[in-house]
């Protein structure tokens, strides 16, 4: 299962996806608000889950390449949340980007391509994502796929250790809302 934007695909792993994703994984920046860098044998193990939870659902975190331009900035998609909260089990959309192609809207491209698919061909009701309360940069993607928070339901994620990552806010959209706001957005756009 592939996804297509006008600037990007989101498409299956390859291996050689491997070596950038392994540099992105260990820039102290890109992994600012995650507990540790990853080596490259743990970039490699995260990368190999990944492409088993793909083969299996058919859908997934998907790696993203710049049509006509860079064949590999990162990830973009949709993963099941598992661990222990009052939201899980839930789909979450999220998003990981080499530091050199911040900043131009491919988070929130792609992003919106997941929710799209998750919408309409897995039906699920709702998505969620979430981050460190202090990734505000996340944190802004969140709200440009217009998704919502309720500051009551931020949690101290449990796989995060004690330290200023832990505490995470909680963005939501449902598929009604998502409905709308694509409503909204078709009758804003000139024909």
């Amino acid at each position: 299962m592939t996804l297509t934007t006008p600037r990007l695909l989101l498409r299956p792993w390859r291996d050689e996806d491997l070596a950038p994703f392994a540099a992105l994984n260990a820039d102290p920046e890109v992994m600012r608000y995650f507990p540790e860098l990853l080596s490259p044998e743990r970039s490699d193990e995260f990368a190999a889950y990944i492409r088993s939870e793909m083969a299996a659902n058919g859908w997934g975190l998907w790696a993203v390449e710049v049509l006509d331009g860079a064949p590999f900035i990162g990830l973009v998609g949709l993963h099941r949340a598992r661990f222990e909260a009052h939201f899980t089990p839930a789909i979450e959309v999220g998003w990981r980007l080499a530091r050199a192609h911040w900043g131009r809207g491919y988070a929130s491209e792609a992003a919106a391509a997941a929710l799209a698919f998750a919408f309409g061909e897995l039906a699920v009701p709702e998505v969620v994502s979430f981050t460190a309360t202090i990734n505000e940069r996340s944190i802004a993607v969140m709200r440009r796929l217009g998704m919502t928070r309720d500051p009551a339901e931020d949690f101290d994620h449990p796989r995060v250790p004690d330290g200023p990552l832990r505490r995470h806010v909680l963005y939501r959209i449902s598929s009604e809302l998502y409905s709308s706001k694509i409503r909204e957005k078709s009758a804003r756009s000139p024909e």
